[in-house]
């Protein structure tokens, strides 16, 4: 559970940071960070699997790039309606997914099972 919720805060505490940095990407606060958090986790486990299945040969075309496509489409799937939480446009989403994924990756690396 301590795993979880550390993940949780580490995925939050990047979409914060990138809302500041990254143009076109606004988080308002902490509580929908953590609710984009939780709906991003949600997006992953359900849905991504379903669309890399719908999507193998493009991706199978595309060496595996196509999956960041994938993470920004459901990066601005989640943002579009979650209140606080906005992205304005399809590149911004792929750029935020793909800082979140290496920081989630490397956070993983870090975070002892």
């Amino acid at each position: 559970m301590v795993l979880l919720i550390t993940r949780l805060l580490l995925t939050a505490l990047t979409l914060l940071v990138i809302a500041a940095y990254v143009p076109g990407i606004k988080v308002t606060g902490l509580y929908p960070a953590l609710v984009a958090a939780v709906v991003l986790g949600i997006l992953n486990i359900l849905v991504k699997p379903i669309l890399i299945i719908l999507t193998l040969p493009i991706t199978i075309i595309t060496l595996g790039i196509f999956i960041i496509i994938i993470n920004g489409a459901l990066f601005w799937f989640a943002a579009s309606f979650i209140d606080g939480f906005d992205v304005t446009s399809f590149w911004s989403a792929v750029l935020g997914a793909l800082i979140v994924s290496v920081v989630s990756a490397l956070g993983n690396l870090y975070i002892k099972k």
